[in-house]
């Protein structure tokens, strides 16, 4: 279902913060898949698509990504001005998303490279970039954080902050602001935040596999690995298990 373009909304009395332009439907296939749909009829840098329920989402390689209608934060943003290195939005996503757990729920979860959020080691959130090419180029960002419900071996926020309820749109508020706080270069802050470093890690590829120790995250996004015969890899893709 392509959800037709919307005006800007005040969903139950928000003001969203300035630039922003959030819709909320209650239910799409795919926000991500909209917001791609949408790129293409024009649609303005910071258009902020949010579903209460998704029957089409997708995580990276293709996973099904779904939820209980309402639960969690089912979202996805266009950006129009797209960095040198386009995978900046995601970290960028990533890290407001942590600030707003923290302000929401009084957690701090850490990043998985390349796009995971976990809390206590479970995964808590997926972000998801695609790209719409063409005369006026968009970067889609789709994160799906679990706030009031996870699948079995997952995390949510409802069950690691302090035992209320938490509306997933007050966790996007916090986000959107959150962003908005970033400075220019987010590097160092990625870098900090990112759990994966110093792990014995596998990492994932179409062609087999690298199992090694995750050295350093370089400005560029790759990752660093030293396997057991002491060569060291740098990853701009791959599927990243922790090991230990």
């Amino acid at each position: 279902m392509d959800t037709p373009i919307a005006t800007r909304q005040e969903d139950e009395g928000r003001d969203w913060p300035a630039r922003w332009s959030v819709s909320v439907v209650a239910e799409t296939g795919s926000t991500n898949a909209d917001l791609l749909a949408w790129a293409a009829r024009g649609a303005a840098d910071r258009t902020v698509l949010v579903a209460r329920h998704q029957t089409a989402g997708r995580g990276r390689l293709d996973r099904r990504w779904d939820a209980p209608a309402g639960a969690n934060l089912l979202v996805s943003l266009l950006f129009r001005e797209i960095p040198e290195t386009p995978h900046v939005l995601t970290q960028r996503v990533g890290l407001a998303a942590i600030a707003a757990c923290e302000e929401v729920a009084g957690v701090s979860p850490v990043l998985k490279w390349p796009n995971d959020l976990l809390l206590d080691g479970a995964k808590l959130a997926g972000v998801l970039a695609q790209a719409h090419l063409g005369p006026e180029p968009a970067v889609v960002v789709g994160i799906g954080l679990n706030v009031g419900w996870a699948p079995e071996g997952a995390a949510c926020l409802s069950t690691a902050g302090p035992g209320t309820a938490i509306d997933p749109l007050d966790v996007l508020a916090s986000m959107l602001h959150a962003y908005d706080a970033l400075p220019a270069d987010v590097w160092p802050q990625y870098r900090a935040h990112l759990g994966t470093l110093g792990k014995q890690v596998r990492v994932q590829l179409p062609d087999g596999e690298v199992e090694g120790r995750a050295l350093d995250v370089e400005p560029d996004g790759r990752l660093m690995v030293v396997d057991d015969c002491g060569i060291t890899h740098r990853f701009a893709v791959g599927d990243v298990v922790h090991v230990r």
